[in-house]
């Protein structure tokens, strides 16, 4: 009996063997009757002790119990299950007091707010039809007013002052106040009070309409429902409105809401109140449903009395659900033993192993998936090193087609080109370029094709080498025996013959002459470009219709004389056309803008400020259309 007290004794830890001799220490001194102070520190220092060695023994067993997988699951369903259904319930009836509560705050405030509005009807009433007969006016206000709150004051200033009663003493309001309706607080002999008021100004005439809210008013916004009071402001009458208990479930409850109160010093200056409700269950929920005709019983005593059935019955289901969740462990265990040895065959590379698949339910689910998962890491493999392939031939298209845009701008004396081009995607749609005819004169384009990606890359490319290679086969011409429209109707024969039917381009093309400073071009259904001559701009409308859709389209080519500081900016429509959060396009007239803005700046920074604009005006991260711009300055 003594080795058995003696192995017990030293299994035991220090704060256990702490806890029992420090309880044998409290039983004496208990029973002696000495030091009664130190009796009570005692007991004290016991109940930590005690409840730190009871949390400790409690994790211990837990410990113990749990080792096992099918325990672990047991144990995981009751704090799953069972412990959060007690806390359901206990938050089911917080709810319930908090819900029900809210409800009559709710109905309160819509009554209150309901009223209110009747008070501002009557005062616009009054304002929009001049009182020239307060002996038939006056009433009617009255009438109209006295069904919302039962005391008021009017004040009338316009052609006449006219107050109502007569002997009322409110002033207008302050200037900062115009229209305006709802609750405010006024100071008033040294006390603050609480008003409902409205204050209209039409037609000449401004009128002012104060009602005292007091407890009794609020009391019976909701007859039968209890006390209603605005707090700090209102101080609760001793004789209470709240109804008697109809049952033993029908519980008392408080209902709230912050407000924000306006002074009448300034709009600006706020009171903040509480809206409360003092009231029982059974008032609440008689008020809401006292729309429908029950007879027979009462329907606020029987949505308590239905609650209560349903969470007993909600018990009794949980009591089912823990059985079957005990039972349902062996098989949640053998497939997480399956799934573990999977894991480990995929971990060291073994993508031909298969789970066995047992039954038609979810966990069988689980093990098909798995083996489909484990099937399909090859062909995800072979997607990944495909997609990483793309990636590389895309990139490599975007520095192909870098060098197809021109790198070197043609030298003229008199004339000043630049041309940027942003695609949205990795490679662009847009085209401009720039060549050189001679000495003495250049040609420069710029187009839009139709889609973005590697199909519009593409026929961007076929473009640029279509005109360039018209342009070398005139063997020399003189520029100004070359015709832009025969040029672009060329690019349209085979652009219609080369290409698919939806393929097609919006193309600009002119040509500089330098002896004469004129400017030869060709609008293909292009955006119109912008002349800016002495602060006046004009758009070069269009002589024809986009290239590569129509085989028999007939172009016209115009001419112009450029002048000493002329600025001519030809762009594409991911300028014009990309919009805001709002769906707002930036749109021709901001462009405008900008380039009377910068016309005396760099074509290098007027070109970057627009581009900068339009990124700013979209707020994405990425563009998107394609936004290409060329500027021509004559020096």
């Amino acid at each position: 009996m003594q080795r058995g007290w003696r192995i017990s004794w030293r299994s035991l830890g220090r704060l256990e063997k702490t806890l029992l001799v420090l309880l044998l220490a409290y039983v004496v001194v208990r029973a002696t009757g000495a030091a009664p102070n130190a009796q009570w520190w005692l007991a004290c220092f016991l109940f930590l002790l005690g409840l730190v060695v009871a949390f400790r023994l409690a994790v211990r067993g837990l410990r113990k119990a749990i080792w096992r997988l099918r325990n672990r699951l047991i144990a995981a369903y009751v704090f799953i299950a069972v412990v959060p259904v007690v806390l359901i319930l206990l938050l089911a009836g917080i709810a319930s007091y908090v819900v029900i509560g809210q409800m009559a705050v709710y109905v309160v405030s819509t009554e209150l707010r309901h009223r209110q509005a009747a008070l501002l009807r009557s005062a616009e009433a009054l304002a929009r039809v001049p009182v020239t007969d307060p002996a038939t006016a006056l009433p009617r206000f009255e009438s109209m007013t006295r069904g919302a709150f039962p005391e008021f004051a009017l004040l009338i200033n316009g052609r006449r002052e006219l107050r109502f009663p007569p002997n009322n003493t409110i002033s207008q309001p302050p200037a900062e106040w115009k229209r305006a309706s709802g609750l405010i607080v006024k100071q008033e002999g040294g006390a603050e009070r609480l008003y409902a008021w409205a204050h209209v100004t039409e037609n000449g005439e401004e009128v002012t309409v104060l009602a005292p809210v007091t407890m009794e008013v609020l009391g019976g916004l909701v007859p039968g429902l209890g006390d209603v009071a605005f707090a700090p402001l209102m101080v609760r009458a001793r004789a209470s409105r709240v109804p008697q208990a109809r049952n033993p479930f029908d519980f008392s409850l408080q209902g709230w809401l912050p407000v924000d109160v306006p002074r009448w010093r300034s709009p600006r200056e706020h009171s903040s109140q509480i809206l409360s409700v003092d009231t029982r269950a059974s008032a609440v929920l008689g008020t809401i449903f006292q729309s429908l005709d029950f007879q027979l019983f009462d329907l606020a005593e029987v949505v308590l009395i239905v609650f209560v059935v349903v969470t007993i019955l909600f018990l009794l289901v949980e009591m089912i659900s823990l059985v079957a969740g005990v039972q349902l462990s062996r098989s949640i265990t053998g497939a997480v033993h399956e799934l573990y040895l999977g894991t480990r065959r995929i971990q060291h590379g073994d993508f031909g192993h298969r789970i066995p698949v047992n039954g038609n339910d979810q966990l069988a689910e689980l093990a098909t998936s798995f083996n489909s998962m484990t099937a399909n890491l090859g062909q995800l493999m072979v997607v990944a090193k495909e997609k990483e392939r793309l990636e590389s031939e895309l990139t490599i298209a975007r520095e192909v087609q870098k060098q197809l845009f021109p790198k070197d701008v043609p030298y003229t004396r008199t004339l000043e080109l630049k041309g940027v081009c942003s695609p949205a995607r990795m490679v662009s749609g847009d085209y401009y370029d720039f060549m050189a005819l001679g000495d003495e004169s250049l040609a420069f384009a710029i187009g839009d094709v139709a889609g973005k990606g590697i199909s519009a890359a593409l026929l961007m490319a076929t473009i640029q080498s279509t005109m360039r290679t018209q342009l070398g086969a005139t063997n020399g011409a003189p520029p100004r025996d070359l015709s832009t429209a025969k040029l672009v109707s060329t690019l349209n024969r085979q652009l219609y013959a080369n290409t698919s039917l939806e393929k097609y381009a919006t193309f600009y093309f002119a040509l500089y002459h330098e002896d004469t400073h004129s400017l030869t071009y060709t609008n293909a259904g292009h955006l119109s470009p912008m002349l800016l001559r002495a602060g006046e701009l004009q758009m070069l409308e269009s002589t024809g219709t986009v290239v590569g859709a129509f085989p028999t389209a007939r172009y016209e080519e115009r001419t112009i004389a450029l002048e000493h500081g002329d600025l001519l900016v030809a762009y594409t429509d991911g300028i014009v056309e990309p919009e805001n959060a709002y769906g707002e396009m930036f749109g021709e007239d901001r462009l405008k803008d900008l380039v009377s803005k910068y016309e005396y700046a760099d074509s290098s920074e007027l070109i970057a400020r627009t581009m900068e604009a339009v990124n700013v005006w979209t707020g994405a991260g990425e563009l998107q259309d394609d936004m290409t711009m060329v500027v021509v300055r004559r020096i």
